[in-house]
């Protein structure tokens, strides 16, 4: 009741979220999840072995490099619901900026309207409309919570709306998120914090990602030619 309650739902409409997010609602819910593993793995295999990523959108305009780094399928196995490719950016090459579109919540504090403007990877400018200090303090608790921990892009597109539930909302279907602070080894992430803090942009509208030039992503999906490879 307390999460349908923050996702602004009744329970029987937060039920029916739940039971679609994690495709219980299908006939066949382990065929479904076979199937997102098959189009997420095209993926995975696409960008190996890719160096720069460019991203662009209204409320982005980042730089990063992926070199010697792999993207991992979320394919439901470690936890559910699922729908992600993630990796740990080279922790020194992210340039620019990115404004999150929904609140980020942490310790139960929620902050919101959050900016970053990165440098040489580390973020230099970080601003928020709601609770800036707490942000900020977060931020300032060891050497590597100002640098990436991850990168990912969310799949899972039977979650279409924010419920302040970060197992979910990461995985909304047309978003990416950056988290500050410990990578994962699996990707190669060599960041290590105390800190690990999930941020979501949306990408749905005017947004497009490239990765070493081409085209991989615009407007929330990906490349019809890469998912049927």
């Amino acid at each position: 009741a307390a999460y349908a309650q923050e996702a602004d739902m009744s329970l029987r409409e937060y039920e029916d979220f739940v039971y679609a997010a994690a495709y219980a609602d299908q006939p066949d819910p382990v065929r479904c999840w076979a199937a997102v593993h098959d189009r997420q793995q095209r993926l995975v295999e696409w960008l190996a072995g890719k160096s720069q990523v460019t991203v662009r959108g209204p409320y982005v305009d980042l730089s990063l490099s992926i070199a010697g780094r792999s993207f991992v399928n979320s394919d439901g196995r470690r936890n559910m619901p699922s729908g992600e490719i993630f990796t740990g950016p080279v922790e020194n090459s992210e340039e620019g900026r990115i404004k999150f579109t929904y609140p980020a919540l942490r310790g139960g504090r929620e902050v919101d309207d959050v900016e970053f403007v990165f440098a040489r990877g580390k973020v230099v400018q970080a601003r928020a409309g709601k609770n800036e200090a707490y942000l900020l303090s977060q931020l300032d608790s060891d050497e590597g919570a100002r640098y990436l921990g991850e990168f990912a892009i969310g799949t899972n597109d039977q979650i279409q709306q924010f419920t302040k539930n970060i197992l979910f909302d990461e995985k909304i279907g047309g978003t990416l998120h950056v988290a500050v602070g410990a990578g994962y080894p699996e990707t190669g992430s060599r960041n290590h914090s105390s800190v690990h803090w999930d941020f979501i942009c949306d990408m749905r509208h005017d947004s497009e990602i490239r990765v070493d030039g081409e085209l991989f992503y615009q407007n929330g999906k990906f490349r019809d030619d890469i998912l049927n490879l």
